[in-house]
């Protein structure tokens, strides 16, 4: 099926909670449409820890944007290897820890951060011809005009199983976690956490990996691009 899927130009938004597959999700389509894959929400944990490298207080606004506008990225798209780093260091590893983890929406909450990282996610699609773009506001706001929106979800449990599974942590404790993100994802006055209107809502509570993927790719088709 991956065959049938050669656009010239083809953007596809991929928004969603934590844990609801959407990594996976997308870097396996990126590479079936020989694509690039560009994961916002790591973008947005590289500046927070920037952000904690730098002791500011997160309930400062102004000074979590001084930090966010000096910090220099550096962002691979490759969907085998995806890599970050902040200021000439790899962060690959740090920014998936427990302190970003729990600092994250408090920095992503910061308007001007936000406006910062947004138009870098849109010059980055606009210089690849074929991308494949996670997060959680790109079809409301980063790519409106995406060739195709999707909107990952899962029940609260698979979605604790499956983080604690990678993360090696208490269940429990996860579902917890990811309750408290998606009240403040959600609830943020910027870019809130939301189902676009004309994206297509895909439950992977009882999906493989491969089964959703295949099944973007069949939707992919059936809009010819």
């Amino acid at each position: 099926m991956a065959e049938e899927v050669r656009p010239e130009k083809c953007v596809v938004a991929v928004d969603g909670p934590s844990g609801s597959g959407k990594s996976t999700v997308s870097r396996r389509l990126a590479s079936a449409l020989d694509g690039v894959y560009l994961d916002t929400g790591a973008m947005y944990r590289a500046v927070t820890w920037s952000v904690l490298q730098a002791g500011v207080d997160l309930t400062d606004p102004d000074a979590i944007t001084k930090i966010a506008l000096e910090t220099e990225l550096s962002i691979g798209t490759d969907p085998l290897a995806p890599h970050f780093a902040a200021n000439g260091t790899n962060v690959d590893e740090p920014i998936r820890g427990s302190e970003v983890t729990g600092a994250v929406s408090a920095v992503a909450a910061v308007p001007a951060v936000r406006k910062q990282l947004v138009a870098l996610q849109k010059a980055i699609i606009a210089g690849h011809p074929r991308i494949v773009v996670e997060g959680r506001d790109i079809a409301s706001v980063v790519a409106p005009n995406a060739d195709l929106k999707v909107y990952l979800t899962a029940s609260a449990a698979a979605r604790a199983a499956r983080r604690s599974a990678e993360d090696a942590t208490d269940v429990a404790a996860t579902e917890a976690s990811l309750a408290r993100r998606d009240k403040l994802d959600s609830s943020r006055a910027t870019d809130p956490l939301r189902v676009a209107s004309d994206a297509v809502e895909v439950d992977t509570t009882g999906m493989g990996i491969d089964e959703v993927v295949a099944f973007l790719l069949k939707l992919l088709n059936s809009k010819g691009v």
